[in-house]
């Protein structure tokens, strides 16, 4: 090897090779961070899945309530509410559910309940007679309505509250099947009821005028009333007495609620 390989560097070159060996020091040691950094940094830890609680299955709706083939066994819990021959004839009408829930929508509204009480009916003819100068309803139309409230008011009302409550789920599906929603069987009886007991008992025989082939009111108050508080009206005062006296005793026993809680919504 020649002296010149062994010669130290000039001073120049030294200051010359400084700069890049610097920056190769620094370019390792950071190298040498990162690659530390990245080796000892742990990954972020990945969320850990949810498990979905399963839905619980929902209650199994009730069992519907057959009103098909039920006349003997309403037959056989309202038998012992009377003695009277006439309720007996009642009770042998055909589905006598739907004909109650029938009936008690139709009064609740003020409609007549002619056609599911059929069996109700009076016999004979309506009779107008001259009183005072007016005419007015005939005493002998009055007493063809003396059955249907001799058999009203032969009605056991504790036994009858009695018997309602063991005949509610088929009474209740029959209502259903008739009324607005949301409106319960003891509501509309309640309402049904108190539309009859609200109406005043004449104390005089109420005048009648004739419209056409018909006979009305005189009376527009009168007129105005409901199809429903007419038929009361054409049983006569010593009826409708007797007739609301029951109704009135049949709404504590049934454990109706007042009229002011039947409408509510």
């Amino acid at each position: 090897m020649s002296s010149s390989e062994n010669a130290p560097l000039p001073p120049s070159v030294i200051r010359t090779l400084r700069w890049p060996l610097g920056i190769a020091a620094v370019v390792a040691l950071l190298g040498g961070s990162s690659y530390f950094f990245l080796r000892t940094s742990e990954p972020p830890p990945a969320p850990t899945p949810t498990i979905a609680e399963p839905t619980p299955p929902a209650p199994p709706p009730p069992p519907a309530v057959q009103l098909s083939g039920t006349d003997a066994r309403v037959r056989e819990q309202l038998k012992g509410l009377s003695s009277d021959t006439d309720y007996a004839r009642w009770l042998s009408s055909e589905d006598l559910a739907r004909r109650f829930a029938a009936s008690v929508n139709l009064v609740a509204e003020g409609q007549s309940p002619r056609m599911p009480l059929s069996f109700m009916a009076p016999t004979g003819t309506f009779r107008v007679t001259k009183r005072h100068g007016h005419t007015v309803t005939a005493p002998e139309s009055h007493t063809r309505y003396d059955g249907v409230a001799r058999v009203i008011t032969s009605l056991d009302a504790k036994k009858a509250g009695q018997v309602y409550q063991e005949l509610k789920p088929l009474l209740d599906a029959a209502h259903a099947e008739l009324a607005p929603p949301g409106r319960s069987l003891d509501a509309t009886l309640s309402q049904a009821i108190g539309r009859l007991t609200r109406v005043s008992v004449p104390k005089t025989p109420p005048e009648l005028t004739t419209k056409g082939a018909l006979y009305v009111y005189a009376d527009p108050d009168l007129e105005a009333l409901g199809a429903a508080e007419k038929h009361l009206l054409r049983m006569g005062p010593e009826n409708m007495r007797k007739v609301q006296a029951k109704l009135t005793e049949l709404a504590a026993a049934l454990g109706l609620p007042s009229q002011e809680q039947a409408r509510r919504p």
